[in-house]
């Protein structure tokens, strides 16, 4: 099954109540007004893209290290997932996939990373959770995000909803600030230069791991 179908699948599950109580017909509207609003406002495309240098970064593992992007391409090319945080389910679903595709990933020279808002006690529990074996990084106040041209604020009617559902953002990413990632993937080649992006302002929708291995093999032929 393809991650699209998993995430399509559990989407199907969740509006028909059949993960917990069903959701309300007004959340269920509220989020999808959201996320209208985020596609309209074309953010998405003025995100960084391929052709683009990726922005410079050092950010702390779940372990509290320092992490930098240029560190990290000196090993080779690095494959970046932006995500929401432990919270969103459809981040975890993304997650496993990409834990599946790791083999796959580190046998063309390519590093993995995952960047979140989220407090670094987080990030660990995202990693024991869904059984991951690649870092996550802690982007405080969304700055990485920013960077890269993937932050947004959350309308009002969906901070209001998330607090209903429990979700304190603040809390979770130790920042005041209602603000999160567009899900975004993207790969850097080792000169910096970002080779592959996919910024979808629908969190719904996500691309499946294996479109990373094309871009993964024409990196790796062109060194050589």
């Amino acid at each position: 099954m393809s991650l699209q179908d998993r995430l399509d699948a559990f989407k199907a599950d969740f509006q028909a109540g059949k993960l917990q109580l069903k959701p309300p017909k007004e959340a269920i509207e509220t989020m999808h007004r959201a996320t209208a609003a985020l596609i309209a406002s074309g953010q998405a495309q003025r995100a960084r893209k391929a052709g683009d240098v990726a922005p410079e970064f050092t950010l702390t593992d779940a372990d509290g290290k320092p992490v930098s992007l240029h560190d990290l391409l000196k090993q080779g090319p690095l494959v970046i997932s932006f995500y929401r945080g432990v919270w969103c389910p459809y981040c975890n679903i993304e997650l496993q996939a990409l834990e599946a595709a790791l083999p796959d990933i580190v046998a063309r020279g390519a590093k993995l990373v995952a960047i979140s808002p989220q407090t670094a006690p987080n990030s660990r529990k995202s990693q024991r959770d869904n059984k991951l074996n690649f870092p996550i990084l802690s982007d405080a106040n969304s700055i990485v995000a920013a960077a890269f041209g993937i932050r947004f604020a959350l309308p009002d009617e969906l901070v209001a909803l998330y607090k209903s559902f429990g979700n304190d953002l603040p809390l979770i990413n130790g920042d005041p600030a209602w603000v999160l990632p567009m899900p975004a993937r993207f790969v850097i080649g080792t000169d910096g230069v970002i080779a592959y992006a996919e910024v979808n302002p629908d969190y719904t929708r996500r691309p499946d791991p294996s479109e990373l291995l094309p871009v993964l093999d024409s990196l790796r032929a062109a060194v050589a």
